[in-house]
């Protein structure tokens, strides 16, 4: 097993409190164990008590830890890793559950317009007068008729309903002639600040809209309505839902964006909440905890208040609305995409919540935005400052050297995508190879010391860590280009992001993100190597068995 795996030449470690032989709950044995902790980096074998890591060493090492009672493992040779934490991620569980799914969440795959078309059809049959038909996770560059969904194929589903259909990445929507007309948009409507109606050539509305110009279809239509109760059953049923599909992907925590409170701790309650939660906030649960003095760290392993949810500062890197100091390529007039505030609130905004203790969390994908953002945060930190405050930015994609340096001064946390990388590489020829070995720009954060994280932001990307991993070391889409190749990583680099460097995003490298004497028993069974397997199949390794607290909660 030490010629194996390489360098290990052990002595083992094991927690200084209750380590004596025969106490552990669980032993594991013979696996290729990659700790991600620099202080022994590989091991064979590792002992559980209580849910936490009691010790890891040499395979004869941990089997004196295997007491009467206590579960042995033999992982024959498998690889074993710590748990998978993903920093930004929607818990679409009610959408995956009891809507419309016009594309694939979970892999890329090639749908046609009249298979959209037919599912919204099927859809406005059973929809009542004046309700809306929606349709979710489209995905414009993957349809067979190499175009974009159009007013004209949305009016084929309904001319009496509104009808929509909700690109995957959140930002762009496309609506029928009926949504129009109700919302009373048309060809001579102007562009609100921050959104776009877009239109024809010959300047007819084509039914895409971008980003703030959707607020005029907020209060038009009718939708369901629940009760309170019937409305938590469904987040409770959502949120169980989707606890199980995180831990078949490996997702041992997972930073929630919003959501109800309630349910989420019901579901905990009934024992179906299957991996950890750091709470991230915005609107009245905000307001509600800064009113309560709450702050970032409040809670327990299991739920924490952590930051505040993405509060958006521009459009999207998948839906070329993202804001750019240089025009997209072909735009007549100009475009730059959508800055979807003002310095002044980003700055108001900022300074409150900083103020109150709760850390910032800022959606900025184009240069322009993440400079507002960086300009919000320093200001904040000059007027009040705190140590350890860990200001985040989610997606964080297009950099510079200036940027990078003020990210790094300020303690900044970027979130970067990750599966966008594989699922989304046919829309990189938008941005083209300059511009994208500046996008998702891990090798710049990690070189200049910058603790990066990620998160999948499903629904616009799969929350499968193996392709987040996959796309990092060979920046390779599905579709067999490879783009912004300067910035990959290793696959030692890539697992680093995608475990210990979450835990320091949520405030809990001390306690998780590692196999360490003394952490929470997070870790997932990989039945091959990442390391060793071709690095364009990493996504197909099978995901064995993903254990959190030293329980198993999903098993293959």
């Amino acid at each position: 097993m030490a010629a194996a795996m390489g360098d290990i030449a052990m002595t083992g470690r094991a927690q200084a409190a209750d380590s004596d032989p025969g106490k552990a709950d669980l032993v594991v044995l013979n696996a290729k164990v990659y700790t991600v902790d620099r202080d022994m980096p590989k091991a064979e074998a590792f002992a559980v008590k209580a849910g936490r890591f009691l010790a890891e060493g040499t395979t004869e090492e941990m089997k004196a830890f295997a007491g009467k009672g206590a579960e042995t493992f033999d992982a024959r040779q498998m690889t074993i890793v710590p748990g998978f934490i993903d920093c930004h991620n929607h818990a679409p569980g009610n959408t995956l559950r009891n809507d419309v799914l016009v594309g694939n969440p979970y892999i890329p795959e090639i749908v046609t317009i009249a298979s959209i078309v037919e599912k919204l059809r099927a859809k406005a049959a059973q929809t009542p007068p004046g309700f809306w038909v929606e349709g979710f996770y489209y995905d414009d560059p993957k349809v067979k008729d190499n175009r974009p969904l159009n007013i004209h194929d949305l009016d084929q589903v309904s001319k009496d309903l509104p009808v929509v259909v909700r690109h995957e990445g959140g930002h762009t929507s496309y609506y029928n002639s009926k949504a129009l007309e109700m919302a009373d948009v048309n060809r001579a409507t102007p562009n609100p600040p921050g959104g776009t109606f877009d239109r024809n050539p010959d300047g007819s509305l084509n039914g895409r809209v971008t980003d703030n110009a959707r607020r005029v279809f907020n209060n038009v239509g009718k939708r369901p309505t629940y009760t309170p109760e019937q409305k938590l059953e469904r987040d409770r049923d959502g949120l169980a839902f989707i606890s199980k599909q995180y831990v078949r992907f490996g997702l041992t925590s997972v930073a929630h964006e919003g959501g109800d409170l309630l349910a989420l701790q019901q579901v905990r309650e009934r024992g179906e909440l299957l991996h950890r939660v750091n709470y991230e906030s915005s609107g009245e649960v905000l307001d509600s905890l800064i009113a309560a003095g709450i702050k970032t760290g409040f809670g327990d392993e299991w739920i924490r208040i952590g930051a505040t949810s993405e509060h958006t500062v521009d459009g999207s890197f998948e839906e070329r609305t993202m804001s750019r100091s240089t025009p997209y390529a072909g735009s007549n007039p100009p475009y730059y995409g959508n800055v979807t505030t003002t310095q002044d609130d980003l700055n108001a905004w900022v300074e409150r919540v900083h103020g109150a203790g709760i850390e910032a969390n800022c959606h900025a994908n184009g240069d322009v935005a993440i400079g507002m953002v960086l300009t919000a945060y320093e200001r904040a930190l000059r007027l009040a400052p705190r140590t350890n405050v860990r200001h985040k930015i989610t997606h964080c994609t297009l950099l510079n050297d200036d940027l990078v340096r003020r990210i790094k001064a300020a303690g900044v946390v970027p979130n970067v995508f990750t599966t966008y990388l594989y699922c989304d590489g046919e829309k990189f020829h938008f941005y083209g190879e300059e511009m994208m070995n500046h996008c998702v720009a891990f090798r710049s954060l990690l070189d200049a010391g910058i603790p990066a994280a990620t998160g999948t932001d499903c629904p616009p990307g799969p929350f499968d860590p193996r392709i987040s991993i996959q796309g990092m070391v060979t920046r390779k889409g599905w579709n067999g280009e490879t783009w912004g190749a300067k910035q990959q990583v290793s696959v030692d680099e890539a697992l680093r992001v995608n475990t210990i460097n979450g835990a320091y995003y949520m405030h809990e490298e001390a306690i998780k993100g590692s196999i360490t004497p003394g952490k929470l028993a997070d870790f997932v069974v990989l039945a091959d190597d990442l390391h060793t397997v071709d690095k364009e199949k990493i996504k197909d390794i099978q995901i064995v068995r993903t254990v959190v607290g030293g329980l198993s909660v999903y098993q293959a």
